[in-house]
């Protein structure tokens, strides 16, 4: 009997010390809590109850759908549609996302169904870069993006407004035929980078009041611009799965946007103090306000009857310059011209 004692005593001290390691070891409870989790999200994705919703492809744990995106998401979503119809539901992560992808659904939902469809989805990058949604394409929808539209619709993109930049337009464009006629007889001409500069050049001086694409200056304020749209689009995890967070603090992409937010809010700042300074000189044009004049007019005066505070102008100089980028006046003189002058480098 006391043998069987002993042995009995003897399990029940190694099951404890067995039991004691485990739990007490960090690395047995990382893999644990990952465990529990991932069985929690798992659970969770069959528990929801049945709801009028969309069609939806089968999704996996966590991750929803994203493993169906491939390399060519809008390829990957034609598929998909062709199997779900042209309104279903995906998951990327927690979020759900609903996939218009014919005209008459997309027509619902941006004409009949408009206030449903306003507000913009969250985006860490959107709140780091572009003000904590200050700016009129990412602003929450409400009153603060209604003076905001109001204002830029009004003030800055108006046909009269377009139409008092036709000259800078006429200009650049003008330059750009002529480096083109003295580039052409000696090298290939890159009409790619040429449009890209004329495109910058334009939208420079219309928003901010001069060019900023020359010499050292330009190559740095390019190379900021180029890493400021590349973080727009940048995708942090967790804006998708939330409890994953850290990974964009890990990986270093939290503080890179941080970086360039910093440079890129020190630049405008730049930009508003030479405008003021010149007002205070009586350098202004007054027949030619570019959009930073405008929006330092409509703070100053209380134009619209809606208070704009400085956070509120440089984010609208931030928007202005993409929403700047289709110049349509413009277009049509430069393609033409541009083929003209091409047919005739190509016959001499």
């Amino acid at each position: 009997m006391s043998i069987f004692l002993l042995a009995a005593t003897f399990s029940l001290q190694l099951i404890e010390q067995t039991a004691t390691f485990f739990l007490l070891n960090p690395f047995v409870l990382t893999i644990l809590a990952f465990i529990l989790i991932f069985l929690f999200k798992w659970s969770s994705t069959f528990s929801t109850t049945k709801t009028n919703t969309p069609p939806s492809p089968p999704k996996l744990p966590i991750v929803g759908n994203f493993h169906q995106l491939g390399a060519q998401p809008h390829r990957s979503l034609g598929s998909l549609a062709q199997r779900h119809g042209p309104l279903m539901l995906l998951h990327f992560g927690s979020v759900p996302t609903l996939v218009a992808s014919s005209a008459d659904a997309a027509r619902e939902i941006m004409k009949t169904h408009d206030l449903i469809f306003a507000n913009r989805p969250k985006s860490s990058m959107f709140e780091k870069l572009l003000y904590n949604y200050k700016d009129v394409s990412t602003a929450p929808y409400g009153e603060y993006w209604r003076q905001m539209k109001s204002m830029s619709v009004l003030h800055l993109l108006s046909n009269k407004r377009v139409e008092s930049f036709r000259a800078v337009r006429e200009e650049e464009t003008f330059l750009l035929i002529e480096k083109i006629k003295k580039s052409c007889s000696s090298a290939y001409v890159n009409l790619s980078q040429v449009l890209e500069n004329l495109t910058n050049d334009v939208v420079c001086r219309v928003a901010l009041g001069r060019k900023y694409g020359v010499g050292e200056g330009g190559r740095k304020f390019k190379e900021l611009l180029g890493e400021f749209v590349e973080l727009l689009g940048a995708l942090s995890v967790g804006d998708y799965i939330p409890w994953l967070a850290w990974v964009s603090r890990v990986n270093g992409l939290d503080a890179r946007a941080e970086k360039v937010a910093k440079q890129y809010d020190d630049f405008l700042e730049g930009v508003i103090e030479e405008h003021i300074d010149c007002q205070k000189r009586g350098l202004e044009n007054e027949h030619q306000k570019d959009f930073v004049d405008v929006l330092l007019q409509i703070q100053k005066e209380s134009v619209i009857g809606f208070p704009i505070d400085r956070v509120s102008v440089k984010a609208l100089i931030l928007v202005s310059k993409p929403l700047s980028l289709s110049l349509p006046a413009c277009v049509g003189v430069y393609t033409r011209t541009i083929r003209d002058i091409i047919d005739e480098c190509i016959s001499s």
